[in-house]
């Protein structure tokens, strides 16, 4: 095989192709992007993605729900084939490079590998998976869930579309086939062992690489989130005829909840030496909501993170402790519900080292590193090994549209995505 050359040039031209399927006006920031599944900004870009792909002499499928596989097919296609992709969704008004360089640096890697006339062993499919953003259905990693069963078809089918403007009755049933993406979900699922092995490229979201002045991240673990709601229930009245000890004032008794949440999540760092649990109430749902009228009614709604599904539920059992003495102290009632607990993935040996290697060849330096945003790779790792590889974004901005990760920088990404199917591939 000869030496493996990215076209630099090419990828960066795509990339802000893809950046130009939105109707977001443009953003003193950057380039503005919103593409919602299943929209027509999103199914122009599916399209164009698949002409690419059969422009360069690879197969396409594509399953009830979108996923869409482009295969190149190794001289021993019997394999478990050797995976690699990430998602173009993108929520409202962000950047351009969340999701669309694993994808399109996927397209690439293939591309460069083919021109250096290898021949894989496996086969190597790349993936674009439905709906990582929960914008439109309000769960994140749709399609990846789907593969790895994680989610049941019938409850899936029965998602409620939360586009502004849906028709009463719109679901992920009614909106996919309207989309053109017909058939049962239960054929989305993919059997434990179909692939061989995924790995995933994908900008940092986050500022260690940068900081640090360093090209690759080698993703070996994936936190994940749990969410919980908060109900708490007081007693509401005028704010200046309800007097100050009458109150049992819902809000105050949240403020404390909150402040349990960071005071715990700090307490587990502390003692794991980490910082890899974080803790976050991003809504507080206030009832009636009015200047003059004291709280009866709070909602919040957390998201806990953390490589270690048994310290992240040591920290919900301490929030709890707090919770009781809070509620009998101020004499209000807290309800507490799980939204949601998904499992933290860890990233295979071997694909680790396949992508040290890969790096070393490229001399490249970089930091073996915890993700603590998750990604569909979480979900693929529930039927086959996975690792991730990072690239350095500027300020560890994302979801805005001046997210931005340099040419340089997706080139130096793509190389080691290359190299590293090309091992696996061959094994």
């Amino acid at each position: 095989m000869q030496e493996i050359s990215i076209d630099g040039e090419r990828l960066n031209r795509e990339l802000t192709e893809l950046a130009g399927f939105t109707q977001v006006e443009p953003s003193p920031l950057g380039t503005a992007v919103t593409r919602v599944v299943f929209t027509a900004d999103d199914l122009r870009a599916r399209a164009w993605l698949m002409g690419l792909a059969e422009e360069a002499g690879f197969s396409v499928r594509v399953d009830a729900v979108g996923n869409t596989f482009i295969r190149w097919e190794g001289s021993e296609p019997e394999l478990a084939a050797v995976a690699t992709g990430s998602h173009v969704d993108a929520i409202p008004h962000a950047g351009m490079y969340d999701g669309t360089v694993g994808v399109m640096g996927g397209l690439e890697a293939m591309r460069a590998l083919k021109a250096a006339g290898f021949v894989p062993r496996r086969s190597i499919e790349l993936v674009l998976l439905t709906s990582e953003e929960p914008t439109r259905f309000g769960i994140g990693c749709l399609g990846s869930r789907l593969i790895a069963g994680t989610l049941a078809p019938e409850k899936a089918d029965g998602l409620v579309d939360l586009l502004p403007g849906a028709e009463a009755g719109s679901t992920l049933a009614t909106v996919r086939e309207a989309a053109g993406f017909r058939g049962s979900l239960e054929g989305v699922r993919l059997a434990v062992g179909h692939y061989d092995g995924w790995v995933e490229l994908h900008i940092e979201q986050g500022p260690l690489l940068e900081r640090e002045g360093l090209p690759i991240g080698i993703v070996t673990d994936i936190a994940a989130p749990a969410g919980y709601r908060f109900v708490i229930e007081g007693v509401g009245g005028h704010a200046g005829a309800l007097l100050m000890p009458d109150r049992k004032d819902a809000l105050c008794a949240a403020s404390e909840v909150i402040l349990s949440v960071e005071k715990h999540v700090l307490a587990a760092n502390r003692a794991s030496g980490t910082s890899n649990t974080v803790g976050t109430v991003g809504t507080c749902e206030v009832h009636p909501g009015a200047v003059n009228s004291v709280p009866s009614r709070v909602t919040l709604q957390l998201d806990i993170r953390d490589t270690d599904p048994v310290r992240r539920e040591g920290v919900m059992q301490a929030v709890r402790t707090d919770v009781a003495e809070i509620a009998a102290a101020r004499g209000v009632t807290i309800a507490e519900t799980m939204v949601n607990a998904d499992a933290p993935a860890t990233s295979s040996e071997k694909i680790v080292a396949a992508i040290e290697v890969a790096c070393g060849g490229a001399r490249l330096p970089f930091k073996k590193m915890v993700s603590r945003a998750y990604h569909d790779s979480s979900f693929m790792a529930r039927i086959c090994p996975i690792a991730m590889i990072f690239i350095p974004c500027r300020a560890g901005v994302s979801h805005r549209p001046d997210e931005y990760a340099s040419p340089s920088a997706i080139m130096d990404g793509t190389r080691i995505l290359a190299s590293t199917l090309a091992t696996l591939a061959s094994d």
